[in-house]
């Protein structure tokens, strides 16, 4: 279905004018180099040498000249400073865990189900069993610096075969499970993969179709499930542990004696959602440090205490995922707990309940999904529980608000939360959840809004894989709607070339920017400038008391015919919050004369296979029936081109269109597209980030067709 806005009035070709202006000079630094250099290196104002324990450093670091590698052995100078975060010594990978050891040793590091009992793992056998994982990959030929890839969902397995990989001396590389066979041989021939690790055999499939084509892999691992075909080098798990016997331990000692924290360890594959996936090496240092930064900005205590539970859902193969589940659990001390693979198709909240975690992380769709049912849940309540939800809701929002503006609570709340808020968060399973946060994407502030109304402050994070993870973080006593927070203590921040309207290209520096880009030099020469700051393509503007806020990316910037440009999020997040049975928005008009929408309607989705039904969702149904359309699926709007719909989307455009600053910031023309959105239909990342570049591959008829002529048109 397809139309246009009332207006088409266009305006003439704009000048920007763009200057440079950076908002804090350059982190002083220690470059650390083999060992400490003293003389040469600038000094901190306020630092001095003996926080650095010169022959630590020595024995940990391997010689570099440069900030930045892109051959698999290469190694860097670190970025550290005379005090402060940046001067804490670096620290290997499986030192952190051994620590882990020491510290927590009986507790459960790892929850899973079997069957409808859950099974754990301590942290000593946590280690213990990542140590016979190593040598078994020993066993099989792992050679310095190639990768282990894993394909599979999230499991203790999962966990032990990363971790066993970089004691091994390897590179531990995720491979995402929605990865076409083409893609996965992409990944292992980048980082001369020995050895592959597969949950089953739907993913083992894949990788001995393209087996032939990787000359460095010499064995496969199966995980879960039984081999169906006797293939020569592929291993069941338990055939695969048993030969790791034959090791001694002194063999892999020595192999993790050689490492270095300033070399890589880790390599995360971007989503490839703008161009073809690179490989970010992560250092043992970006891991390490990275973690224990992140361990002390939440202000966490004794996991003796109370042991936190966290639950892994999200793909492995992504920073965020590896970061919270695998690094910074092992560093707390806290308990993992893994959801069922089909976990994102409507199974987590379920698991949530069960587990009842303490902390939680989801991408903003996850968010949405929860806010989703919590809606459809209330609309089928009776008339006095609606305004009694509703009451509750303002009262919490005004609470909240309050918080983070210092103040009291209004006298309600507290009845609020025993009427209201308590039974919500049992109902989510967040009744001991002290810690929500959101990331890997941008968030509309009104789901933010939303929860926070039912008393459940979600902290938006930013980063990037480029940056291990985390940049800037919003915390309980730090915390703003809309912004990203303010750098974790350790990361620098500046905008790089900031316009009128002051804004830039986010850039970091710090511990925790990554090394470079495997095997493509360019890349990396263009992603981290001379000193050292890594530019995020990200662009953002600072207030005064620090808070980062992100407008937009450079790559996905629409510049009109006219010349004027336009960040696409801040209008799509507008649609999306105008008309709530949109589940997908994505802006058209680079180069073109107007702007238009492609839309997608919200949907049921198969739980077995994640592709987007016909049916409309309940709560789109309920709304529908509110405003007048008896509309069910989304053939029948297509088909009919319900005038009901057509009349709520025109409005709802319309509405945006009056915040516009200008004419060309109006959505000219929308079109309604068959399908929503998903994973299995490529528009989306492994994360639920939407991958802008196939959407216009797909739609590229459909586009067109909005730019023929400026009449109302209406299409299926």
């Amino acid at each position: 279905m397809m139309s246009e806005t009332r207006e088409s009035n266009q305006v003439d070709s704009n000048i920007s004018v763009s200057f440079e202006k950076n908002t804090q000079e350059k982190a002083k630094s220690v470059l650390i180099n083999g060992m400490l250099d003293t003389e040469e290196s600038p000094q901190s104002e306020t630092g001095n040498d003996d926080s650095l324990d010169k022959s630590t450093e020595a024995t940990k670091l391997a010689p570099a000249d440069h900030l930045w590698a892109t051959i698999a052995e290469g190694a860097v100078q670190l970025r550290m400073e005379r005090n402060g975060p940046n001067s804490e010594p670096p620290e290997l990978v499986h030192e952190m865990l051994l620590k882990s050891v020491q510290l927590y040793g009986d507790l459960p590091a790892l929850k899973w189900k079997e069957g409808n009992d859950w099974t754990s793992l301590t942290f000593t056998d946590y280690y213990q069993l990542a140590r016979s994982v190593a040598k078994s990959f020993l066993k099989l030929g792992l050679e310095r610096f190639h990768g282990v890839g894993i394909l599979g969902f999230n499991s203790p397995r999962w966990f032990v075969s990363d971790i066993g990989a970089i004691m091994a001396g390897g590179f531990a590389v995720g491979i995402y499970t929605t990865n076409s066979p083409e893609a996965c041989q992409y990944v292992a021939e980048n980082c001369k993969a020995n050895i592959i690790v597969v949950e089953n055999d739907k993913q083992l499939q894949k990788i001995i179709q393209v087996w032939p084509q990787l000359p460095h892999l010499k064995a496969i691992v199966q995980y879960s499930g039984e081999l169906k075909d006797n293939v020569e080098n592929v291993y069941l798990w338990s055939d695969f542990i048993e030969m790791g016997k034959d090791v001694d331990d002194s063999r892999l000692d020595k192999v993790m004696a050689s490492q270095k924290a300033n070399q890589c360890c880790t390599l995360i594959y971007t989503s490839g959602t703008t161009g073809e996936p690179k490989g970010v090496m992560l250092s043992h240092d970006n891991i390490t440090w990275t973690a224990r930064r992140l361990m002390q900005v939440l202000k966490i205590g004794s996991a003796h205490e109370m042991q936190q539970q966290s639950i892994s859902y999200l793909p492995l193969s992504h920073i965020a995922a590896q970061m919270c589940d695998i690094w910074l659990c092992a560093m707390l001390g806290a308990t993992t707990n893994f959801a069922s693979p089909d976990a994102l198709k409507g199974t987590l909240v379920n698991t949530m309940k069960e587990v009842r975690p303490t902390v939680f992380f989801g991408v903003p769709r996850v968010w949405e999904k929860i806010m989703e049912k919590i809606k459809v849940a209330n609309a089928s309540s009776g008339f006095l529980k609606r305004s009694l939800v509703s009451w509750g809701q303002k009262v919490g929002l005004e609470a909240n608000i309050a918080a983070m503006k210092g103040e009291s609570p209004p006298w309600s709340y507290g009845l609020a939360h025993s009427l209201i808020f308590k039974n919500i968060r049992q109902a989510l399973g967040l009744d001991r959840c002290n810690i929500c946060y959101v990331g890997a994407a941008p968030i509309a502030p009104e789901t933010l809004e939303y929860f926070l109304s039912f008393d459940i402050p979600i902290y938006e994070l930013y980063g990037m894989s480029e940056s291990t993870g985390p940049q800037n973080m919003n915390v309980k006593d730090s915390h703003r709607i809309g912004s990203c927070g303010r750098p974790i203590p350790g990361f620098s921040l500046k905008l790089s070339n900031p316009d009128e309207e002051q804004n830039g290209e986010v850039c970091f520096w710090g511990r925790h920017v990554f090394m470079g880009y495997l095997s493509m030099e360019e890349n990396t020469r263009n992603t981290l400038d001379e000193e050292g700051w890594l530019h995020s393509g990200d662009l953002g503007n600072i207030d005064d008391d620090g808070f980062l806020t992100i407008t937009g990316r450079i790559k996905e910037l629409i510049i009109t015919a006219g010349g004027e440009n336009i960040p696409p999020l801040l209008i799509e997040h507008s649609v999306k919050t105008e008309l709530p049975f949109i589940s997908n928005a994505m802006l058209i008009g680079d180069k073109r004369k107007f702007l238009s929408i492609l839309l997608t309607l919200k949907c049921q989705v198969n739980e077995s296979t994640g592709e987007p039904q016909d049916e409309l969702s309940d709560d789109v149904v309920a709304f529908f029936r509110k405003i007048g359309s008896n509309s069910t699926r989304v053939s029948e709007v297509l088909s009919s081109s319900d005038p009901v719909v057509n009349c709520a989307i025109a409005e709802g455009i319309e509405r945006v269109n009056q915040k516009a600053t200008s004419n060309a910031q109006r959505v000219q023309k929308w079109d309604v597209l068959p399908q929503d959105f998903s994973i299995v239909g490529g528009e989306l990342g492994p994360t639920l980030k939407l991958k802008r570049p196939a959407v216009l591959k797909k739609n590229c008829d459909r586009i067109n067709n909005l730019y023929c002529d400026l009449t109302p048109t209406s299409s299926s």
